[in-house]
């Protein structure tokens, strides 16, 4: 948050609230990261620890688990700790749990729209948080994550709607890209300079929401003029972040840099596809121009933006310290090397073998970021935190950080 228009702590409003809720509704973001894993492999062809035989709603949940059951409910979290009011903690919980009610055995098809519509009410909720947090605090970050928060609930109406994943993607690529650019503007707000660059952003991400639904109805206009707000945005990120800066910093200044970075370059992918791809200029992206644009942007962008805010956004969220570990790089690398053959060799050249080798080590990835994540988490309430810079103040340590 930008320190000249916080307010001051007696306007601030507050609540009673302990850790452990808080915990619980992590807790379900991670079911459902597990879950949407566990489909992703389902969906690669490969051995589950579940599977399609076990759980066949699990291959077509895939999309929602990750973006609203796990990313959705984290953002939601983390907006609902920064409201202080207890409706805000809604949001998460509708959209954690009506996620996983998708896995839920249904007795007709008559009750399929019940977990849908559980996504859409914390969708709107999540929305509305963001009214009091304007009201407090008229703020371009606040105005852009406001966005993300309207493209979210589209998208959550359209899928309650019967409309198809892939018909939607857009919707649920500009929630994700709108919320994490007013991160970054928030948190690097105080090295970002120039007097453009706020209104641009808000202009970027303005764009891509109102390209949303423009993919949907005219796909063969829309497509392209969303590569176009994508390669915009992605210009934006490197021009004004200063991941550019601290990437010649050491420990986790630097590897917060290498993953925005790369998420960065992923973005540009994406829109490079959306502009290219034959069907990007004929309706929607098909096939493995489909599956290159969508990875691009929720593992490629989404995933690095998430591994660089973990140290600075769960201590934020569970008041646990999340001290840089340099094993941190191990699950990093290998996510951008697997996607890289995924990409590359998979969708490029249509060779199945790599494209599923790809598939697996993003999962691998994802999987380790966690294990170390909670190893960081256990040491630093051990006390070890040996890669921490205790001769600056917190506060610099989380402006380096960002």
């Amino acid at each position: 948050m930008s320190p000249r228009t916080a307010p001051p702590p007696s306007a601030a409003p507050k609540i009673a609230t302990t850790v452990w809720p808080r915990a619980l509704l992590l807790v379900l973001g991670g079911a459902a990261l597990l879950a949407g894993l566990d489909a992703a492999l389902a969906l690669l062809g490969v051995a589950a620890p579940v599977g399609a035989q076990a759980a066949p709603a699990l291959p077509p949940s895939h999309g929602t688990l990750m973006v609203f059951g796990f990313v959705g409910t984290l953002i939601a979290l983390e907006r609902a700790v920064a409201l202080r009011r207890w409706w805000g903690y809604s949001a998460p919980a509708l959209l954690g749990v009506g996620s996983l009610a998708q896995l839920a055995p249904t007795p007709g098809a008559g009750t399929a729209w019940v977990p849908r519509a559980v996504v859409l009410a914390g969708a709107v909720m999540f929305a509305v948080v963001y009214v009091p947090l304007w009201r407090r605090q008229r703020d371009p970050a606040v105005l852009v994550q406001a966005l993300g928060a309207v493209a979210a609930a589209g998208g959550a109406a359209l899928l309650a709607a019967g409309v198809s994943v892939p018909a939607v993607v857009p919707w649920l690529a500009a929630f994700l890209l709108a919320t994490i650019a007013g991160e970054r503007l928030e948190l690097a707000r105080l090295r970002i300079s120039g007097r453009w660059a706020e209104p641009l952003l808000v202009a970027a991400c303005a764009v891509l929401v109102v390209l949303a639904p423009v993919t949907l109805l005219w796909p063969a206009v829309g497509y392209p003029l969303f590569g176009l707000a994508l390669l915009g945005l992605a210009a934006w990120l490197v021009r004004y972040d200063v991941a550019r800066a601290t990437i010649r910093s050491r420990g986790l200044p630097r590897f917060v840099a290498a993953c925005l970075l790369s998420g960065y370059a992923w973005l540009a992918v994406a829109a490079a596809v959306s502009l290219l791809a034959p069907g990007s200029r004929s309706g929607a992206l098909t096939g493995s121009a489909y599956d290159a644009f969508l990875h691009a942007v929720f593992l490629g962008f989404v995933m690095s933006m998430i591994m660089a805010h973990a140290p600075v956004i769960l201590p934020a969220v569970l008041r646990r310290p999340l001290p840089y570990l340099p094993a941190m790089w191990v699950p990093a690398v290998l996510l951008h090397a697997a996607l890289v053959l995924r990409l590359a060799v998979g969708d490029a050249r249509g060779d199945i073998v790599a494209w599923q080798w790809g598939g697996m080590g993003n999962v691998a990835a994802v999987l380790a970021f966690v294990a170390v994540a909670a190893y960081a988490v256990a040491a630093g309430r051990r006390g070890r935190r040996p890669t921490l810079d205790r001769s600056r103040p917190a506060r610099a340590r989380q402006e380096g950080a960002a």
